[in-house]
């Protein structure tokens, strides 16, 4: 079974891409974040067509979340559960489901912006939000994970230059201590594993040749209970995806599981 975690950055711009990707991998389930659309916006019935049903929760231009499937789609929770808002508003930021064997939810962890920032107290709020509503599947038989954008990058090797980050966020000791903390509710991150490149990034500005010189962080992130990384046999980033015209900023991290 593939499944796999991709911020889009606008599922409408990224649509051709996304379903020749689909149909040329073979994923099973994809995560996707930064949908950017409103749910009614949402290419339902092109992805319908290529046997996928759709799980979405997005609202307008920014953010959005949603999980399609080819193997199955229950028990959907749309939102984060006693998740917080931002300036009066529940952002559309997670959504979870059942797919197959498999339990599953996609998030966009809020970005922070600076950390003397709201939204990076915002960001620090929403996951403890996180912790406390994943820990209702963590524990058990069934193979569960946390897929998405988790806009932190888990240690200096995540970042190309560290130095540059000082300071800033997405690095910060208590972003990372939040990560930490899904650790401790029994997740472990499903690392990776680059075919030819040292350090597998997942994002890349698209100002000052970001990716072509590798400039980039890891903040594309998979996070399984025991069960779940038990069963992956393979993990990596598609690094090819953010290759050429009209391409996301990030790549698609895929892992393949043997269930």
């Amino acid at each position: 079974m593939r499944i796999a975690t991709w911020n889009v950055n606008s599922i409408t711009a990224r649509l051709p891409r996304l379903l020749a990707w689909l149909e040329s991998t073979g994923t099973d389930v994809l995560c996707i974040q930064e949908t950017k659309t409103t749910a009614e916006g949402f290419p339902a019935d092109q992805l319908r067509e290529l046997g996928y049903e759709s799980a979405v929760n997005a609202t307008g231009r920014w953010n959005g979340v949603a999980v399609v499937s080819r193997v199955g789609l229950e028990d959907v929770v749309t939102g984060l559960p006693d998740g917080p808002d931002y300036e009066g508003v529940q952002e559309p930021r997670a959504i979870s489901a059942t797919c197959g064997p498999l339990r599953l939810w996609s998030v966009y962890v809020p970005n922070g912006r600076e950390v003397a920032h709201d939204h990076y107290a915002y960001k620090l709020r929403w996951f403890e939000a996180l912790h406390k509503a994943v820990a209702v599947d963590t524990a058990g038989e069934r193979p569960f994970a946390v897929l998405g954008d988790f806009n932190v990058a888990p240690t200096d090797d995540d970042v190309w230059n560290p130095a540059l980050f000082e300071g800033a966020t997405h690095v910060t000791p208590a972003e990372r201590a939040a990560l930490t903390a899904l650790r401790d509710a029994g997740l472990s991150d499903v690392m990776p594993r680059p075919l030819k490149y040292d350090r597998p990034f997942t994002f890349w500005d698209y100002r000052e040749l970001g990716f072509p010189k590798n400039k980039g962080m890891r903040i594309d992130l998979v996070y399984g209970n025991t069960p779940f990384v038990a069963a992956v046999k393979d993990s990596y980033v598609d690094r090819e995806e953010r290759k050429g015209k009209g391409s996301s900023d990030h790549a698609p991290v895929v892992v393949d599981l043997d269930l």
